[in-house]
């Protein structure tokens, strides 16, 4: 297999200290700015610099408080909190960059699908198509108890609540408003005709509605689709929804069984497996040699943060890591959590069914369970590559140690290289984030989304 094109994302998040926990007080890092829009709106310049593909912003509602039963750890030490909201960021991305695209994580489990879809309307309007929603269902109690419930669902209702989610959230993008439902030109007497702008009924168990959705389609009517669930019902669910799918850095054979898995899954349920891109976090350290590279590892080492890491870890697996001696096994499953399965079963292929909290700390050197590349651009180049070709991805997101250098490093050192191999583009290719990834504006006809809704019109107006 011969490599392809690689997409790359940044993935961040609107708060001080995102996956790399400690290294927001490297002296050099300037992600003290976040509450700042110039912040953003120089990432957003540098990122398209480097022909990144889109800026990734993951979200959390919900303080971490499983460690030590407790919110104080997280609270001192800035893991993901404070955390502002993602959305409101974008317009301003968007006004300074042309290309960038912005793909924005959303909890659906405390949103109204109407007013939802609305706002992911309007930031497609306003990014002129450059939208994409990572799909994601919780899971912390404390986002439960700040919505007013006493705990969060289980992990696969929460994904069975989710893909009625869809379902109203497709017909509000895809059905209420027909393609000719705006007058044109604009200067007629009339802006629209009523007549090709339906209510969407729905009665669900979880919702109903009857209502028309409030914009008029944007360019992509439905946002491009991400979606980070590797647990088997979170497999199911992306085979059907997903467009790109997000994976936590592994071995390569553990990638390359997870990128056939979901491929598998999406044909079984009637897509192509090219239908689905896949991309896998990565933590890189870039510069001009292998030994400059090196000693920039070590100097970040210096400012890793292991308590709030754990802090983290104890969140997204569901298990309390103060409670456990450093060398004893750690007691979870996969089927006794009900936090992020695919983290647990992650750490258990990396380490064994036994493993222990001295094996995590291990792996987190730099604050995050991603185990950090260290390497010369070429050296990362040709990682990359292997990557690609061995397990079957096609883009990576890559994470932020000590930003903006981290990425300015990755643009200066890597990308040069990988353009040498003819595995990263050399300019931007016209058009929506979809367009940029798929060839097409809208959904393709294979997925569920949109082959139901258009059977569904045609049936009306044969």
């Amino acid at each position: 297999m011969r490599a392809r094109t690689l997409a790359v994302n940044a993935f961040d998040m609107c708060c001080l200290g995102h996956i790399q926990q400690g290294l927001w007080r490297h002296p050099r890092d300037r992600s003290k700015n976040f509450e700042h829009l110039a912040y953003w709106t120089d990432y957003a310049h540098r990122l398209e610099r480097g022909l990144f593909d889109g800026l990734f912003l993951a979200d959390v509602v919900g303080i971490y408080d499983v460690y030590q039963n407790s919110p104080d750890a997280a609270i001192r030490s800035a893991v993901q909190v404070p955390v502002n909201d993602p959305m409101l960021i974008i317009p301003a991305m968007a006004l300074v960059t042309r290309h960038l695209g912005f793909g924005v994580t959303v909890n659906l489990s405390y949103e109204s699908p109407y007013l939802f879809a609305r706002r992911m309307s309007t930031l497609d309007h306003l990014t002129q198509g450059r939208i994409a929603w990572n799909i994601v269902t919780g899971y912390l109690d404390s986002a439960a108890r700040a919505q007013g419930f006493q705990q969060q669902m289980k992990h696969d209702d929460r994904y069975d609540l989710a893909d009625e989610f869809m379902e109203v959230v497709y017909k509000l993008w895809e059905d209420s408003w027909a393609d000719d439902a705006l007058s044109s030109p604009f200067d007629s007497r009339d802006y629209a005709d009523p007549a090709k702008v339906q209510a969407i009924k729905h009665e669900g168990k979880q919702y109903r509605l009857d209502a028309r959705h409030l914009c008029s389609p944007s360019i992509q009517r439905t946002p491009m689709l991400y979606q980070a669930g590797a647990s088997t019902r979170g497999q199911a669910f992306a085979g059907k929804h997903a467009e790109c799918i997000f994976l936590n850095g592994q071995s390569f054979d553990a990638l390359a069984t997870l990128t056939k898995a979901f491929r598998a899954q999406a044909v079984a349920c009637g897509r192509k497996g090219e239908d689905i891109k896949i991309f896998v976090g990565a933590s890189l350290i870039a510069a001009g040699t292998k030994a400059e590279a090196r000693d920039r590892y070590d100097e970040y080492r210096q400012y890793v943060d292991s308590e709030a890491a754990l802090v983290h870890a104890s969140a997204s697996m569901g298990v309390d890591l103060a409670k456990v001696d450093l060398e004893e096994p750690v007691q979870t499953s996969v089927q006794q959590s009900q936090a992020v399965q695919s983290n647990v079963q992650a750490v258990m292929q990396q380490h064994g069914k036994q493993w222990t909290k001295a094996d995590l700390l291990r792996q987190m050197v730099l604050g995050s369970r991603q185990t950090p590349i260290v390497g010369s651009g070429s050296e990362l180049a040709d990682y990359l590559v292997n990557l690609q070709v061995s397990c079957d991805v096609d883009g990576i997101n890559l994470s932020r140690t000590v930003v903006p250098e981290c990425f300015d490093d990755f643009i200066d050192h890597v990308v040069p290289a990988l353009q040498d191999r003819g595995a990263y583009k050399t300019q931007y290719e016209e058009g929506s984030i979809r367009r940029k990834l798929f060839g097409s504006d809208r959904l393709p006809l294979t997925h569920p989304a949109r082959a139901a809704y258009d059977s569904a019109r045609s049936e009306e107006n044969p």
